[in-house]
């Protein structure tokens, strides 16, 4: 796509719960718009009743040619939901604890080589997911949606830990979750993959990186069309030191306890209520999940493409 960026309106949705004082990030923001002679940007302050979609679709409204999402993952899908298909590129300055797509999309933690990014990297179109649970309305998510163990954490997460000591947090979470019963599943895979099984965690990603460089699913790429479901039953402390060599080997080792599928659409059911999350946020137990893959319906700013690949 091109690379190339026409100044005009900016917009800015920021979530102000990142920062004990955001005054010096909207300098930044703001003299980084001023460098390269676009305008002054407008800013958009997320709340808790609104955490991004709102605000996205009110600067849209307003004429926004690029809009820039400040915050953590939360943030950014929000926005992001508002932005599909709209054909007006996102730029994404991380600013929470996980910061998965950002990392996924080689995007710089720090906020000025963040900027640069946003500015002078160039436009990349990716796919999304859309996600209904138990019939109700369809929400996106960019990272990993699923039920199960990871959720069991996300929603175990202590917030006043999270703010001390970081993505760290979610692992003493994962101690607390990691010994549960699990659940039976039935899986349906475009109509044409049909899996029932005991498991202990599902997920179904549009990308395939966890904190850390961990990469959970190899085969997952944000641009491909498809989400990559991941299946796990390990059994106890010996089956998940075995799931854990079979991540940290990126998948050559081999798991018997987990499965894995691509589809466009995934169908999830459990018999009883198992906890869900969608992009980390806990979104309570459910029965059923439907996931959707919507292929480049989103426009991101992305580092620029390296000279010495291809």
């Amino acid at each position: 796509m091109d690379d190339d960026l026409t100044p005009g309106p900016v917009a800015v949705v920021i979530n102000p719960s990142k920062f004990d004082d955001d005054a010096d990030v909207r300098a930044q923001v703001e003299q980084a718009c001023a460098d390269r002679e676009w305008p002054a940007p407008a800013f958009y302050e997320t709340t808790v009743e609104d955490p991004g979609v709102g605000q996205a679709q009110q600067a849209l409204a307003d004429g926004a040619s690029l809009v820039i999402s400040i915050g953590g993952d939360g943030t950014t899908r929000a926005v992001a939901e508002a932005m599909a298909d709209s054909g007006v590129p996102l730029g994404i300055i991380p600013a929470g604890t996980g910061n998965l797509l950002a990392r996924s999309l080689a995007t710089p933690l720090d906020l000025a080589k963040a900027l640069d990014v946003v500015f002078d990297g160039r436009t990349r179109a990716i796919d999304i997911g859309e996600l209904s649970a138990d019939g109700r309305e369809s929400e996106a998510f960019l990272v990993m949606a699923g039920l199960g163990m990871d959720a069991d954490v996300m929603a175990g997460v202590d917030d006043t830990l999270k703010k001390q000591i970081g993505w760290v947090a979610y692992l003493v979470s994962g101690l607390r979750a990691v010994f549960g019963k699990g659940f039976r599943v039935r899986l349906d895979a475009d109509g044409r993959t049909r899996i029932g099984q005991h498991a202990r965690t599902v997920l179904v990603g549009n990308v395939g990186q966890l904190q850390g460089g961990v990469m959970l699913m190899p085969e997952a790429l944000i641009d491909d069309g498809k989400l990559d479901v991941l299946l796990a039953s390990p059994k106890g402390v010996l089956g998940w030191g075995a799931l854990i060599a079979d991540i940290a080997s990126r998948h050559r080792r081999g798991h018997r306890g987990v499965r894995r599928v691509q589809a466009e659409t995934v169908t999830i059911g459990v018999r009883q209520p198992v906890e869900a999350q969608i992009d980390g946020d806990p979104i309570g137990a459910v029965r059923t999940l439907v996931c959707r893959v919507r292929p480049e319906a989103l426009i991101v700013r992305v580092p620029p493409a390296d000279p010495d690949e291809g």
